[in-house]
């Protein structure tokens, strides 16, 4: 039985080292900043290691190692986002990757080899905290979270946001359509592009407002941390300067050590502003975000959600043009829900099958509203 375990976990680990190996290896060689080429290099080293031990542990057990398949859909689509938005883009989703392998290995966690590997995997969660800027803040939840960043929930990513967009204008707009879909005989299509066109703007104007508001109103917050902590630097140096060191000394230096570096940072006030936001109150201030970008952002992704229901109704007519416009939002329901994997650790099957199956009920009871009324009135 133990071996039919330690089998087991041999090939999943062993799947999840090579893709681990493939991403980070395509992470390096596109990463223009030296500093974090180094870091995935590093990782991917380390993933080289850790497939080597789970190769040495199917041999023993007289099992043939297995070629090198392909690479997973996950990690591809990872690689391919990472080439064109850059490597920081996707960092949420390599950060879901690795937690999703910690996952794993905790099945297995009586397996030998796994306790081995697991203290490598806590050097990359450092390697990670390094990359997202040092920690965050003095708290114990804190600290556990730099620890393990891909228990973070990641912030407010232009991918993430997009992706959520596209979501939202596609399963609201799919339901409307579908409900004057039922409501209408099926030579009045013009109704449909009419409500469904009325649909798109309403909702990607609301959208972009929501946006707007809420990014505006958290950088107005935080902007108005970063006067306070720089109020408290100029009225209280020596106690903020206290404060630095303090910060180094919870990071693991000495206690000389902390008070040297406190000193240098001091010595320019910008500087010491900066490690005040970024380490005391967990802030970057160069990356408060543009209300409006986040507001044309959703305005777009929304909207390219909601215009697929729409499109066959567009340039079809009748049954074909319903068929056709559940045929595309099924489809792209689907992708939807396989993208939201990336960020979750999820099968891509399962996160597309169940944003399909949420899709297809809205849709389906707005249709059956509709034909109702329909008939009805």
């Amino acid at each position: 039985m133990q071996e039919i375990k330690d089998r087991a976990a041999s090939l999943a680990g062993l799947a999840l080292e090579r893709d681990a190996i493939w991403l980070y290896d395509r992470l390096a060689a596109l990463e223009k900043d030296p500093a974090r080429r180094e870091a995935f290099t590093k990782i991917a080293t380390s993933e080289r290691r850790h497939a080597a031990i789970w190769e040495g542990k199917l041999a023993s057990l007289g099992e043939a190692v297995p070629a090198h398949p392909r690479p997973s859909w996950r990690v591809r689509q990872i690689a391919i986002l990472a080439r064109i938005f850059g490597t920081r883009a996707v960092s949420d989703m390599v950060k879901a990757l690795e937690g999703f392998e910690e996952s794993v290995y905790g099945e297995h966690a009586d397996v030998p080899e796994v306790e081995e590997i697991a203290k490598d995997e806590a050097k990359h969660a450092e390697i990670w905290r390094d990359l997202d800027g040092g920690a965050k803040a003095r708290s114990a939840r804190a600290a556990m979270s730099a620890r393990e960043p891909w228990h973070r929930a990641g912030g407010s990513g232009t991918l993430r946001a997009s992706i959520f967009g596209v979501s939202d204008g596609l399963v609201s707009n799919a339901a409307l359509v579908m409900g004057i879909a039922g409501a209408t005989s099926s030579t009045q299509g013009g109704f449909v592009v009419l409500a469904g066109a009325a649909g798109l703007l309403a909702g990607a104007f609301s959208m972009a407002a929501g946006e707007y508001v809420s990014m505006r109103s958290q950088t107005e917050l935080l902007e108005r941390q970063i006067e306070l902590e720089r109020a408290e630097l100029e009225a209280m140096p020596d106690e903020e300067e206290a404060e630095i060191a303090a910060l180094y000394r919870h990071r693991g230096f000495p206690e000389g050590e902390a008070r040297a570096i406190a000193r240098r940072l001091m010595a320019d006030p910008k500087v010491a502003l900066e490690t005040l936001v970024r380490e005391e109150l967990g802030l970057d201030p160069e990356e408060l975000g543009s209300p409006w970008g986040a507001a044309i952002g959703s305005f777009f992704s929304f909207g390219a959600g909601a215009v697929i229901p729409l499109i066959p109704f567009i340039v079809l007519s009748g049954a074909p043009a319903l068929v056709g416009s559940i045929a595309a939002t099924s489809v792209a329901l689907f992708a939807v829900g396989a993208a939201v994997s990336l960020l979750t650790g999820r099968s891509a099957l399962y996160s597309g099958a169940r944003q399909l199956g949420i899709g297809v009920a809205a849709a389906g009871v707005t249709y059956l509203v509709g034909n109702l009324i329909g008939v009805n009135v």
